[in-house]
C-alpha cells in the first residue's frame, strides 16, 4: 500500500524593514524641465507664449499711446516697438501657442499615451525659449528696426547695421525649427497613433486642423529659412541676393517672405477653427452640421493658402473666401435650433464668427486689384489685418482657453468673470479696430509715428487708443481668472460639459499615462457613445439639455 507523503510546510518569509529611508524625491522644477510628458511641455507653451503675448500687448499699447499726441516717443523707438511687437505676435505667440494646445489634446483626443517623438517635443518647446531669448536680449543693445517683415534694402547692413537685425533673423532660424519639429511630431502621431476604431472620418475636427497646420508649416518653412538666410549673407559675406546695384532683387525677399507669410496667416487661423469646431457642438447639444464638409474645406484652405501670396492673385484670393465661408455657415447651422449652454467658451467662439466675418469681408476688398492700389499701405490694411488674426486666432485662443481649462487643472473657471473679460475684450477689440478702416480710407499710412495736424485722424486715433485699453483690461480679467481659479476654482470633474471627444474620458487632469483602458471609437463622438452605454447598463442619465447651470461661482 502505497504511503503519501504530507507536503513540509514552509514559513512564509518575512522582509522585516529597521530603517525606512524614503525615496529621494527630486525638486519639482527639475521635473519640468526634463519632461517629455506631452502635458508638462503643453502648460509650457502655453504659459511661455502667453508671457510673450503680454509683452507684445504692452508693445502694443505704447504705439498706441504714441498716435494720438505724437510726443511719447522718437521714430526710432517707434520703428522698434512695431518690429518687436509684430514679430512678437506671430513668431512667438500666434503659431507656438496653437503648438501648445496641440501638444496638450492631440495625443488625448487621438487615444495615444504621447507623442511619437517625446525627446523631439521637449526639443521643440527649449527652442522656442531659446529663440525669443535671443530675440528680447536685444532690448539692452539695439532692438531690429526694420519691421517683422524686415524688407530689404532696409534690413541689409546699410541701413540696419545693428546686431538686433541679426538677432531677428536667428530669431526666425531658432523658431523655424522649433515649428518644423513640432510639425513632423504632430504629423506622426497622428497617422500612427489613434485609438482602435478612430478612421480619417472619425477624426476630432480639432485633430485635423492640427494636420493641416503641421502639413503647412512643413512646407512653408523652409522657404523662410532660405530667405533670412539670403539675407544673413548679404549683410556679412558679401553676397548681393537683394542688392539692385549688384543685379539683386528686393521682390526677390518679398515674393519668397510672402510664399511663406501668407500660408502662415491660416497656419495662425485653422488650429484656432478647429477649436471653434469642437467647442459648438459640445455647448448646442448637437452634432456638428457638415463634418465632412469642414473637414475637406480644410484642405481646401491648406492648399489654396500657398497661391494667394501677392493678393495677390486675385481669383484664388476670392475662392479661398469659398471654404472659409462653408465652415462659418456650417457653425451657424450647428448652433440654429441647439440647446445652447451659455458658457464663456461659447461667448469667445460666436464672438469669433463675427469678427472674422468682417474680416474676410474686408479682406475681398483687398483682394479687388483697383482697391487694393488705393488702400495698400494704408490703416485699412492695419484693421484687416487684426481682425483676420486676432479674431481668428487670439478670440479662438480665449476660447479653448476657457473649454479646456478644467481638463488642465481639474478647476473650473470663474464663468461671471470670464464673460466680464469676453465683453470688454469684444469692445475694446471693435472700438480699436474698426475706426482704423475710416482712417485707412482717410489716407492714413501705416508704419508712421506722427503725421500733421488737421488731417481729421486725431480723433480716431484717440478712439483707437481708448479701446485699446478697454481690450488689455478684458485680458487682464482673464489673467486674473486663470490665477484666482488655479487655487480657488471649483473642482472640475473629468466632463463637466459633456463633451464629445476622448480627452473628456479620462480624469482631470489626466494621469501621465493618459488612458487606463483605450476605449474603442465608434463614431465622430465617443464620449456620446460612452453615455448611452452607460444610461443602458445602469439606467442613470448621461446626457443633458440646454438648460444645465455650470460652475456658477
Amino acid at each position: 500500500m502505497a504511503t503519501i507523503t504530507e507536503p513540509v510546510l514552509r514559513p512564509v518569509p518575512q522582509v522585516t524593514a529597521h530603517e525606512v529611508i524614503a525615496p529621494r524625491s527630486s525638486k519639482q522644477w527639475v521635473d519640468w524641465v526634463t519632461t517629455t510628458d506631452h502635458k508638462k511641455i503643453g502648460i509650457m507653451y502655453l504659459v511661455l507664449t502667453f508671457v510673450f503675448f503680454c509683452l507684445g500687448g504692452v508693445e502694443a499699447l505704447m504705439m498706441r499711446l504714441q498716435l494720438p499726441n505724437n510726443t511719447l516717443i522718437n521714430s526710432d523707438h517707434y520703428n522698434q516697438l512695431m518690429t518687436m511687437h509684430g514679430t512678437t505676435m506671430i513668431f512667438l505667440f500666434v503659431v507656438p501657442v496653437m503648438a501648445g494646445f496641440g501638444n496638450y489634446f492631440l495625443p488625448l483626443m487621438i487615444g495615444a499615451r504621447d507623442m511619437a517623438f517625446p525627446r523631439l517635443n521637449a526639443l521643440s518647446f527649449w527652442l522656442l525659449l531659446l529663440g525669443g531669448v535671443v530675440f528680447y536680449i536685444t532690448l539692452f543693445f539695439h532692438p531690429p528696426n526694420a519691421g517683422w517683415w524686415s524688407y530689404p534694402p532696409l534690413s541689409e547692413s546699410l541701413y540696419s547695421p545693428s546686431g538686433g537685425q541679426d538677432a531677428w533673423i536667428f530669431l526666425i532660424h531658432i523658431t523655424g525649427i522649433s515649428s518644423i519639429v513640432g510639425a513632423i511630431n504632430f504629423y506622426a502621431t497622428i497617422v500612427n497613433m489613434r485609438a482602435p476604431g478612430m478612421t480619417w472620418g472619425r477624426l476630432p475636427l480639432f485633430v485635423w486642423s492640427l494636420l493641416t497646420y503641421a502639413i503647412l508649416l512643413i512646407i512653408a518653412l523652409p522657404v523662410i529659412a532660405a530667405a533670412v538666410t539670403m539675407l544673413l549673407t548679404d549683410r556679412h559675406f558679401g553676397t548681393h541676393f537683394f542688392d539692385p546695384t549688384a543685379h539683386g532683387s528686393p521682390v526677390l525677399w518679398q515674393h519668397l517672405f510672402w510664399f511663406f507669410g501668407h500660408p502662415e496667416v491660416y497656419i495662425m487661423i485653422l488650429p484656432g477653427f478647429g477649436i471653434i469646431s469642437e467647442v459648438i457642438p459640445v455647448f448646442s447639444r448637437k452634432p456638428i452640421f457638415g463634418y465632412k464638409a469642414i473637414a475637406a474645406s480644410t484642405a481646401v484652405i491648406a492648399f489654396l493658402a500657398t497661391l494667394v501670396w501677392a493678393h495677390f492673385f486675385m481669383l484664388s484670393s476670392f475662392l479661398i473666401g469659398v471654404p472659409t465661408g462653408v465652415k462659418i455657415f456650417n457653425w451657424i447651422a450647428t448652433l440654429w435650433r441647439g440647446s445652447i449652454v451659455t458658457t464663456t467658451s461659447l461667448y469667445f467662439a460666436c464672438g469669433f464668427i463675427a469678427i472674422f466675418v468682417i474680416g474676410g469681408i474686408t479682406g475681398i476688398f483687398l483682394a479687388v486689384f483697383p482697391v487694393d492700389w488705393q488702400l495698400n499701405d494704408t490703416y485699412f490694411v492695419v484693421a484687416h489685418f487684426h481682425y483676420v488674426l486676432m479674431g481668428g486666432s487670439v478670440f479662438t485662443v480665449f476660447c479653448g482657453v476657457y473649454y479646456w481649462f478644467p481638463k488642465m487643472t481639474g478647476r473650473m473657471l470663474n464663468e461671471s468673470a470670464g464673460k466680464k473679460s469676453f465683453w470688454l475684450m469684444f469692445i475694446g477689440f471693435n472700438m480699436t479696430f474698426f475706426v482704423q478702416h475710416a482712417l485707412g480710407l482717410s489716407g492714413m499710412p501705416r508704419r508712421i509715428y506722427t503725421y500733421q495736424p488737421g488731417l481729421g485722424w486725431s480723433t480716431y486715433n484717440l478712439i483707437s487708443t481708448i479701446g485699446s485699453f478697454i481690450l488689455a483690461t478684458g485680458i487682464l480679467v482673464t489673467i486674473g481668472n486663470v490665477a484666482w481659479s488655479l487655487k480657488r476654482g471649483r473642482i472640475a470633474g473629468p466632463d463637466p460639459w459633456k463633451g464629445n471627444t476622448l480627452e473628456w474620458f479620462t480624469s482631470s487632469p489626466p494621469p501621465v499615462n493618459n488612458f487606463d483602458v483605450i476605449p474603442r471609437v465608434r463614431s465622430v463622438e465617443p464620449m456620446r457613445d460612452i453615455r448611452r452605454q452607460i444610461e443602458r447598463e445602469t439606467g442613470a442619465t448621461q446626457r443633458t439639455g440646454g438648460s444645465e447651470q455650470f460652475a456658477r461661482v
